[in-house]
Order: C-alpha cells, then sequence, then structure tokens
C-alpha cells in the first residue's frame, strides 16, 4: 500500500466522514466517465457509480490496499456497470457478422483497407472523429462491445476480463478480434473520404 493513501484508508475503516466525502469527491468524475461507456444512460451510469461505491464501502474491511484504491474503485464501478447491463432489457443488436470484412470465396478481402493518415484539420475535426469513433464503437453488439471496451479502453487484462465477462481467456481474445475488425470496417469509410 503506498504511504499516501494509508492515511485516508485508516480514515475510512474508522468511518471518518470527511474521509468518505474526499474519496467520493476525488474519484466521481473519472468513475462517471467509465460507467458512461459501459451504459449509454447517464442515470444508469450515476447508478452504477453509486452502487459501486456503495459495494466498495461495504467490502472496505476486506481490503488489503494491494492496489491503488483509485484502481480498486474502478474494478467495482466496472462489475456494477457490468451488472446493471445484464439486468437491463436488451435492444435489438446487429450481428458481428454484418460489421465484419467480407471475403472472395478464394479467402482474399473484397475491399483492401488503406492506411489512414491525419488530415491535418484542426482539432476540432479530431473532437469530431473522437465522437464518430465512440458512435461506431456503441454499434457493436454489446458481447463485443463490453470486450473492447474492457481490454482496449480501459486497460484491463485479458484473464481479468474474462473473468468479469465470464468467459474464457480465448474468448475474450477472439471477440476482441472480431471486434476490432468490425471497427475498423465501421470507421473505414470515413476516414477514407476524410483523406480524399
Amino acid at each position: 500500500m503506498s504511504n499516501t493513501q494509508a492515511p485516508l484508508l485508516e480514515r475510512l475503516r474508522l468511518g471518518d466522514d470527511a474521509a468518505y466525502e474526499e474519496l467520493v469527491r476525488k474519484n466521481t468524475p473519472r468513475l462517471l466517465a467509465v460507467a458512461r461507456r459501459f451504459l449509454r444512460n447517464e442515470e444508469d451510469a450515476r447508478d452504477a457509480v453509486q452502487e459501486g461505491f456503495l459495494s466498495a464501502f461495504k467490502a472496505l474491511p476486506r481490503f488489503e490496499g494491494g492496489s491503488k484504491i483509485s484502481t480498486w474503485l474502478h474494478r467495482i464501478v466496472v462489475n456494477a456497470a457490468l451488472m446493471k447491463l445484464r439486468t437491463k432489457k436488451r435492444k435489438p443488436e446487429r450481428s458481428i457478422e454484418d460489421l465484419l470484412p467480407r471475403y472472395k470465396e478464394d479467402g482474399h478481402p473484397q475491399e483492401f483497407f488503406e492506411a489512414w493518415h491525419e488530415t491535418g484539420e484542426d482539432a476540432a475535426i479530431r473532437e469530431e472523429e473522437k465522437e464518430l469513433v465512440r458512435k461506431s464503437i456503441d454499434e457493436l453488439p454489446d458481447n463485443y462491445r463490453n470486450v473492447l471496451l474492457l481490454r482496449d479502453i480501459e486497460g484491463i487484462d485479458t484473464g481479468e476480463t474474462a473473468r468479469l465477462l465470464d468467459l474464457t481467456p480465448g474468448a475474450v481474445k477472439t471477440r476482441l478480434h472480431r471486434a476490432r475488425l468490425a471497427l475498423r470496417q465501421l470507421l473505414d469509410p470515413h476516414f477514407r473520404e476524410a483523406r480524399v
């Protein structure tokens, strides 16, 4: 446990209200951003963060301090967001097959991806592109989207992603590969146009 978090952890364990308030105030913005990536609804994201804090406070006596408190909270909120996704009524999704590149009978791609190049435009264009990437990620079926979010956006390793999603590590790798291919396919027309 780091020396900087030891006093806060001790205060939390003693039930210090100011310590709880400090923890919530410092971590809520980042945790809310995490929950929003998984849940497409602001109210659901806020609920997941609140549920995450409640779970963390209940589990505090078992927290050994082997990781940063913020890392521990991050994992708890990711779990809360995934649980909320599992309990929500599922919306109709496109099949991942519809989003993947097409291949000829001889196994060669029907279209070749060309390298994307920075257009040299200003920051507003890059913000527009970030929004396009976010929307494209949202088009992926949830079971592929969640793997992509956990591995590529949240930086959670394959083993932990498998545990969180109740999958095998091999299934995580397969879904991640297919999600990346589908995302590339969704983004290619836009970035191809931007180069012309």
